[in-house]
């Protein structure tokens, strides 16, 4: 058989055979496998990032398709990490909290240390309706304190939300800001200062 009719024989297999293959579903253990071997040169403090909590392994195991009981078990066990300011106030400074949601750095392999990471929160909502670039995987969050009223328990709601989102919404896509140490306390005020502030350009 010639390479043309070789190739030729190999690529008709491999169309009839797609659809079949792609029906197949490697194990979680054989992704996980995978999933370690190319974080072989990381650090410790790399290699423990991609082991899953418990939270995070039956969202994986279930592919986010969780009971009703292992909701309830999630949103139980992530509020319990969730960690409120001592000094009771969850607003800081808007123009912070602009920048922090519009800081997409942090937390990579290329950052330089001292890098300070951001919420990078325009990659998934719209929030300042003047806003011309931003992701929609996340709802619009224009508005966010005037349509809320301003009201101070749908503020550590929202508080909530962004400390540790499967706190609220089980196997959610949202990162676990403050759980997982992506921003700091202060930071996590800003942000929410810019979605409540009634200053704040998102509120305009």
């Amino acid at each position: 058989m010639t390479r043309t009719a070789f190739a030729a024989a190999a690529s008709a297999a491999l169309l009839i055979a797609g659809p079949a293959l792609a029906q197949q579903k490697p194990s979680q253990a054989t992704i996980e496998a995978y999933v370690k071997s190319t974080f072989g040169k990381a650090s410790p403090e790399w290699v423990a990032r991609i082991t899953p909590d418990e939270s995070l392994a039956v969202c994986n195991a279930t592919r986010n398709n969780v009971t009703s009981a292992q909701s309830e078990a999630i949103i139980k066990r992530e509020l319990a990490k969730v960690t409120y300011p001592a000094d009771g106030k969850l607003l800081g400074d808007w123009k912070k909290g602009y920048a922090v949601a519009n800081n997409g750095r942090g937390g990579q392999f290329s950052d330089p240390p001292g890098t300070v990471a951001g919420g990078n929160c325009f990659a998934c909502h719209q929030l300042d309706p003047k806003e011309v670039s931003y992701g929609t995987l996340g709802p619009s969050l224009t508005a966010y304190g005037k349509d809320r009223k301003y009201d101070a328990e749908a503020m550590k709601d929202a508080y909530t939300k962004i400390y540790n989102s499967m706190a609220v919404v089980p196997c959610s896509n949202m990162p676990r800001f403050g759980t997982n140490k992506v921003l700091d306390e202060q930071q996590i005020k800003d942000v929410m200062a810019y979605l409540f502030d009634p200053e704040s350009p998102v509120n305009k």
